[in-house]
Protein backbone atom coordinates (compact mmCIF):
# COMPACT_ATOMS: atom_id res chain seq x y z
CA UNK A 1 0.00 0.00 0.00
CA UNK A 2 1.50 3.25 -1.47
CA UNK A 3 -0.10 6.56 1.02
CA UNK A 4 -0.05 9.88 0.85
CA UNK A 5 -0.99 13.26 2.04
CA UNK A 6 -2.67 16.11 0.28
CA UNK A 7 -4.72 19.20 0.82
CA UNK A 8 -8.06 17.32 0.41
CA UNK A 9 -6.55 14.42 2.89
CA UNK A 10 -4.81 10.95 2.81
CA UNK A 11 -4.79 8.78 -0.79
CA UNK A 12 -3.56 5.43 -0.77
CA UNK A 13 -3.16 3.07 -3.60
CA UNK A 14 -3.16 -0.98 -3.21
CA UNK A 15 -0.18 -2.32 -4.95
CA UNK A 16 -2.69 -4.70 -6.61
CA UNK A 17 -3.75 -1.52 -8.85
CA UNK A 18 -0.26 -0.73 -9.58
CA UNK A 19 -0.11 -3.87 -10.54
CA UNK A 20 -2.79 -4.58 -12.87
CA UNK A 21 -2.28 -1.28 -14.58
CA UNK A 22 1.07 -1.89 -15.39
CA UNK A 23 -0.01 -5.29 -16.64
CA UNK A 24 -2.41 -3.82 -18.56
CA UNK A 25 0.52 -1.43 -20.56
CA UNK A 26 3.07 -4.12 -20.42
CA UNK A 27 0.75 -6.80 -22.43
CA UNK A 28 -0.51 -4.43 -24.71
CA UNK A 29 3.30 -3.39 -25.94
CA UNK A 30 4.12 -4.69 -29.66
CA UNK A 31 6.40 -7.81 -29.09
CA UNK A 32 5.47 -8.84 -26.17
CA UNK A 33 3.85 -12.69 -25.61
CA UNK A 34 3.19 -12.77 -22.41
CA UNK A 35 4.23 -12.33 -18.06
CA UNK A 36 6.20 -14.74 -16.34
CA UNK A 37 5.39 -15.79 -12.40
CA UNK A 38 8.22 -13.48 -10.44
CA UNK A 39 7.62 -15.68 -7.24
CA UNK A 40 6.34 -18.85 -5.36
CA UNK A 41 3.05 -16.91 -4.23
CA UNK A 42 2.17 -16.17 -8.14
CA UNK A 43 3.39 -19.58 -9.46
CA UNK A 44 1.05 -20.96 -6.83
CA UNK A 45 -1.93 -18.66 -8.00
CA UNK A 46 -1.47 -19.69 -11.82
CA UNK A 47 -1.21 -22.96 -10.81
CA UNK A 48 -4.94 -22.59 -9.14
CA UNK A 49 -6.24 -20.07 -11.57
CA UNK A 50 -7.85 -21.16 -14.94
CA UNK A 51 -6.96 -17.94 -16.71
CA UNK A 52 -3.58 -16.21 -16.21
CA UNK A 53 -4.34 -12.99 -13.79
CA UNK A 54 -2.83 -9.71 -15.80
CA UNK A 55 -0.87 -8.90 -12.39
CA UNK A 56 1.94 -12.07 -13.33
CA UNK A 57 5.13 -11.09 -13.23
CA UNK A 58 5.21 -8.10 -11.90
CA UNK A 59 6.60 -6.24 -8.57
CA UNK A 60 5.85 -3.22 -7.32
CA UNK A 61 7.57 -1.31 -4.86
CA UNK A 62 8.47 2.09 -2.85
CA UNK A 63 6.54 4.86 -1.48
CA UNK A 64 5.24 8.13 -2.43
CA UNK A 65 8.57 9.53 -3.57
CA UNK A 66 8.83 6.99 -6.50
CA UNK A 67 8.12 3.34 -7.06
CA UNK A 68 10.32 0.92 -8.65
CA UNK A 69 8.47 -1.82 -10.63
CA UNK A 70 10.41 -5.17 -12.02
CA UNK A 71 8.43 -6.86 -15.03
CA UNK A 72 9.08 -10.52 -16.12
CA UNK A 73 8.11 -10.92 -19.80
CA UNK A 74 8.34 -13.53 -22.56
CA UNK A 75 9.11 -12.14 -26.20
CA UNK A 76 8.59 -12.67 -29.38
CA UNK A 77 11.51 -14.18 -31.57
CA UNK A 78 13.30 -11.89 -33.75
CA UNK A 79 12.20 -8.80 -32.42
CA UNK A 80 14.80 -6.13 -31.10
CA UNK A 81 14.22 -6.62 -27.10
CA UNK A 82 16.19 -3.31 -26.23
CA UNK A 83 13.24 -1.53 -28.56
CA UNK A 84 10.66 -3.44 -26.60
CA UNK A 85 11.91 -2.77 -22.86
CA UNK A 86 12.12 1.21 -24.01
CA UNK A 87 8.32 0.96 -25.39
CA UNK A 88 7.54 -0.63 -22.53
CA UNK A 89 9.30 2.00 -19.42
CA UNK A 90 8.03 4.85 -21.50
CA UNK A 91 4.63 3.67 -21.36
CA UNK A 92 4.38 2.16 -17.76
CA UNK A 93 6.01 5.53 -16.50
CA UNK A 94 3.38 7.41 -18.06
CA UNK A 95 0.22 5.34 -17.38
CA UNK A 96 1.22 5.48 -13.86
CA UNK A 97 2.02 9.02 -13.54
CA UNK A 98 -1.22 9.79 -15.19
CA UNK A 99 -3.29 7.58 -13.09
CA UNK A 100 -1.55 8.12 -10.18
CA UNK A 101 0.49 10.67 -9.91
CA UNK A 102 3.60 8.88 -8.90
CA UNK A 103 6.90 8.40 -10.13
CA UNK A 104 8.93 5.91 -11.28
CA UNK A 105 12.20 5.74 -10.23
CA UNK A 106 13.31 2.65 -11.89
CA UNK A 107 11.45 -0.07 -14.31
CA UNK A 108 13.42 -3.66 -14.51
CA UNK A 109 12.28 -5.48 -17.44
CA UNK A 110 13.55 -9.07 -17.24
CA UNK A 111 12.99 -11.72 -20.30
CA UNK A 112 12.64 -14.93 -18.91
CA UNK A 113 11.68 -16.38 -22.05
CA UNK A 114 11.06 -16.21 -26.43
CA UNK A 115 8.60 -17.78 -28.17
CA UNK A 116 8.10 -18.20 -32.25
Amino acid sequence: MIAYETILGKIAISQEYLSKLIGHEVTSCFGVVGMIPSGNKQRILEKLSKNEPINTGIKVYGNNDGIVVELHIVVTFGMNINAIASSITEKVKYAVKEATGINITKVIVKVDGIKE
